[in-house]
């Protein structure tokens, strides 16, 4: 028998032990870094309707008809490779109930790297948590080296640029 695949998302773990039940809908993330690490691992395996699933309803994309939302992701996961993600830090739900993850995901298309640094906000909507809004910066727009980034030092000023 063949070893179990590792996770996607970096954690060192094997899938089935890491991702798999949360995709699979036999847990919720318990923790915004467990929800990013989590849809990093849903683009990698195209698990479209987890990335759905895992939008805040506050998210625009949740305005929008599903199956279009759909279509695009999966055709945004299928172009990517994702080979590496790496957490830079993290920061506990505020006042409002909002936590913040910051990363760095190694995506690929065709060759050519398309990876980018993420300060991705997540809320708990009652049920789980979820994916509420993302600033996005490639790595040579940033300041410093990705790994040296912080939530501290990261370029908020990246208003517009936005991740999924």
């Amino acid at each position: 028998m063949p070893p179990a695949p590792p996770c996607p998302c970096s954690s060192g773990l094997r899938y089935r032990e890491c991702c798999a039940r949360y995709h699979r809908g036999q847990a919720e993330a318990p923790d915004a870094e467990a929800l990013m690490r989590s849809r990093y691992s849903a683009f990698a395996l195209r698990e479209v309707e987890y990335l759905w699933r895992t939008l805040h309803p506050e998210h625009p994309d949740r305005a929008r008809p599903k199956e279009d939302v759909l279509r695009e992701l999966r055709a945004v996961a299928s172009a990517h490779k994702y080979p590496r993600l790496q957490v830079l830090d993290r920061q506990p739900p505020d006042a409002t109930g909002t936590a913040v993850v910051l990363f760095h995901a190694r995506i690929f298309e065709k060759g050519k790297d398309r990876s980018f640094v993420e300060r991705s906000e997540f809320r708990h909507d009652g049920t789980g948590w979820r994916y509420l809004s993302g600033e996005a910066l490639a790595p040579g727009a940033l300041p410093v080296p990705p790994e040296s980034l912080t939530l501290a030092n990261f370029p908020t000023a990246a208003a517009g640029a936005g991740g999924s």
